[in-house]
């Protein structure tokens, strides 16, 4: 924008160089055409210096006339083209202009440049900002994938626990199956022979092996101690309920001891899971919480630049524009004078040529003096018609002007008086009230006191506005005059 608008200025400044030059150089020609004019019929000038006042006196009343009649018509300006064809070429006009026009196209090969590079720099500005947000983009992802592993990580380790509680309690079971087997071969009795032991089907739920670790990773230790003591569903199944209830018997306190020891462990595993998955949590929330606010502050701060990058622009929109009208004005302005030194140039040019025919030719010098000498007559008779006119409106409007100070005068003096009467007319308001109490003819009087002093009031108002209204009738005369 601050380009284009100094484009305009350096445009409109070019013109008014080139209009000046134009002008300067029409004068110039104009002059000399004069001096050679002069020096070619000078020994005439003694013969008719006496012939050329006279017309000189009514051309320059003419110019003037016709000079005021061009700047009171609101008739459009020719155009530059026709205004340029008067003017007579040079070689060094020519080599001026060409000088300028080269000028003029080196500078707006600067500016075209400038402007390209402007625009390189800012596809720079844009694809870097691009990438920024592509950027920002794939860093959201990455962080929502970071959440979603860490879930995922936190559902295993439950499911680990829960299989680490399954093998505890079928650890416990086949102690328990141990034990009976043992207590059945101790009531029947041992023998030499094999026991087989036959399955109709294949059992239900199939038994991991557990594996030691080795490692030194905290969630590998974790798991270790949780496998070695996890057992939360094992109370609940109990799968020892049966026989108790079959045998009446009570359980083996070490099985119990084992139930206890395992439930224990995995009530600290799942306490340890839960707090880990809390501070996971927070610490998540937190990092979410931190960059929303990051996020806000750099809209809040992107939005005030914003603001103020469009707060000056419109600012330096309004100063180019009124740079621009302001020089829009002032370069009409001075074609306007431009054109009216050009006439008035030419009239004179036209008014030395008719006096130069004029000398050349005695008979028609002649009559032109009578015709001169006629206008003057007529003009000197004119002017003293308008000088006693001017003479009579003037002393008639000495005496308006004597009588609208006297009416206001008198204007005054009534208001006055008026004032007086009302102050009065309180005066006797005040004494009525005071003597209401009195008999009926005093209260007659005050009446009559009051009608008189109404009509009086009355009487004084209407001479105002008569007075107002001469007053007005000879302002509205004087306007009209």
């Amino acid at each position: 924008m601050t380009a284009s608008c100094r484009k305009w200025s350096t445009n409109s400044e070019r013109l008014l160089v080139i209009l000046g030059f134009l002008f300067y150089l029409l004068n110039i020609a104009i002059c000399c055409e004069l001096k050679k004019e002069n020096m070619d019929f000078s020994p005439h000038r003694g013969l008719h210096e006496g012939r050329y006042r006279s017309p000189s006196l009514q051309d320059t009343t003419m110019s003037s006339s016709h000079t005021q009649k061009n700047r009171g018509d609101s008739t459009p300006l020719p155009p530059i083209n026709e205004r340029l064809a008067f003017l007579r070429p040079s070689r060094e006009l020519l080599e001026y202009y060409r000088k300028k026009i080269a000028e003029f196209d080196e500078e707006h090969e600067d500016l075209v440049k400038q402007l390209e590079q402007y625009k390189a720099t800012f596809e720079e500005q844009h694809k870097l900002q691009w990438e920024m947000r592509q950027r920002e983009e794939e860093i959201s992802e990455l962080q929502k994938a970071l959440s979603d592993m860490q879930v995922y990580l936190f559902q295993e380790r439950e499911h680990v626990l829960r299989l680490y509680s399954e093998n505890d309690r079928l650890k416990i079971r086949e102690l328990e199956d141990r034990k009976k087997i043992q207590k059945l071969l101790a009531l029947v009795g041992t023998s030499e022979g094999d026991v087989t032991y036959f399955h109709k089907e294949p059992p239900n739920k199939v038994t991991i092996p557990q594996r030691a670790v080795q490692s030194g990773d905290p969630y590998a230790r974790k798991l270790q101690r949780s496998g070695q003591a996890g057992t939360k569903q094992a109370p609940l199944k109990a799968p020892g309920k049966q026989d108790r209830s079959k045998e009446g018997k009570k359980e083996d306190p070490q099985i119990l001891l084992l139930q206890v020891e395992a439930l224990q462990a995995q009530l600290e595993e799942q306490t340890r899971l839960s707090k880990e998955q809390i501070e996971t949590l927070l610490e998540d929330r937190k990092v979410r919480v931190e960059e929303t606010q990051v996020q806000h502050q750099r809209d809040q701060d992107k939005m005030k630049s914003m603001t103020d990058k469009l707060n000056k622009t419109q600012k330096l929109l309004y100063e180019s524009t009124r740079d621009f009208l302001q020089l829009k004005f002032e370069c009409r302005a001075n074609e306007k004078s431009w054109m009216a030194e050009k006439d008035r140039l030419l009239r004179e040019l036209d008014r030395c040529r008719e006096q130069l025919a004029l000398s050349s030719d005695p008979e028609q010098e002649r009559e032109h003096e009578r015709e001169i000498l006629r206008l003057s007559l007529a003009e000197k008779a004119h002017r003293h018609s308008h000088s006693e006119e001017v003479k009579s409106l003037t002393e008639q409007l000495a005496q308006a002007h004597r009588l609208a100070e006297m009416y206001r005068e008198q204007c005054v003096t009534l208001e006055d008086e008026l004032g007086k009467i009302r102050e009065e007319g309180d005066v006797g308001r005040e004494i009525f009230k005071v003597t209401l109490n009195i008999g009926p003819d005093q209260d007659l009087a005050i009446l009559d006191a009051v009608r008189q002093g109404n009509k009086k009031t009355q009487k004084i108002q209407g001479e105002l506005r008569n007075l107002k209204a001469k007053i007005y009738g000879l302002e509205n005369e004087l306007r009209i005059g």
